[in-house]
């Protein structure tokens, strides 16, 4: 095993939003340094990495500070009803528990053709994402 192995999957979550993006963007940089080295390795245990309470948080908080933060999903959900109705630590908690129990189901992403800039008459799709969570 490398001496720059993978986080442990039971470390306390990072409460500070820039720790957290360190901490998972340092973890994204070992699996790249591994990935590259070695172009048929096997990465096993990736799931510890994506249900990890520091990397859901830190995806929360990047989902939260993007442009259509404030746009619904296809359920009708927006980031600030997460916040004030259900709770980010609840939402995330929740979510992680599906994420490991494997009922977790991702809703079908709506997709849109929509202009690119620039008036080329060309389009890109666009994609809508759901943020539920459980079977759905």
């Amino acid at each position: 095993m490398p001496k720059d192995a993978p986080m442990n999957g039971g470390a306390p979550p990072v409460e500070d939003p820039e720790e957290s993006g360190g901490r998972v963007s340092g973890m994204q940089a070992k699996l790249h340094r591994w990935a590259a080295a070695d172009p048929g390795r096997r990465f096993d245990d990736l799931f510890n990495f994506v249900h990890d309470p520091t990397t859901l948080r830190y995806a929360f908080y990047r989902v939260a500070g993007n442009k259509g933060a404030r746009t619904a999903g296809m359920d009708g959900v927006t980031v600030a009803h997460v916040e004030e109705q259900v709770g980010v630590l609840r939402f995330l908690d929740d979510l992680r528990t599906s994420l490991k129990d494997g009922s977790f189901r991702p809703q079908p992403v709506r997709e849109r053709k929509i202009p690119k800039p620039g008036g080329s008459g060309k389009v890109r799709s666009l994609g809508v994402l759901s943020t539920e969570v459980g079977d759905g």
